[in-house]
């Protein structure tokens, strides 16, 4: 098994960050083309990336403005199963995150393209936040 993990910091309240990776609206802001879901635990996000890529996740951990963590269970291989999860903790008005995608069966390619991947949508995340920048879609991964 193998996992990802990212710390850093945002300069905004917790409160945002939860909505931007926790509500359907705020991640098609910075990760992806489209999303759906239940906003609670146990609830379904349909994570749309395109016509190939319309994945599946079930809320695992919902506790507003401190955690949120989805398990992938409709996906590419490697990323069922996986967990995504962001783990954040507020102090002065910037907010500490702590995310992880653990559970991928090797580390294999797509594992370290994931790695890099997801430290430039965290990138993305962070801009979104701090300065309203809002990268289109097809140009996320070129920022």
């Amino acid at each position: 098994m193998a996992d990802i993990y990212h710390d850093f910091y945002i300069a905004a309240p917790a409160e945002r960050v939860f909505q931007a990776v926790s509500n359907p609206a705020g991640l098609d802001q910075w990760w992806t083309k489209r999303s759906s879901g239940e906003m609670k635990e146990g609830g379904i996000f349909e994570l749309w990336f395109g016509p190939t890529y319309d994945w599946r996740g079930r809320v695992t951990r919902w506790t507003a403005n401190a955690d949120f963590e989805l398990e992938i269970f409709q996906a590419d291989k490697d990323w069922k199963g996986t967990r995504v999860g962001f783990h954040m903790e507020e102090q002065n008005g910037s907010t500490t995150v702590r995310f992880h995608h653990t559970g991928w069966p090797e580390m294999n390619e797509h594992y370290r393209i994931s790695c890099f991947c997801w430290a430039m949508y965290l990138r993305i995340l962070r801009r979104y936040l701090e300065h309203g920048e809002i990268v289109p879609y097809e140009k996320r991964l070129d920022v």
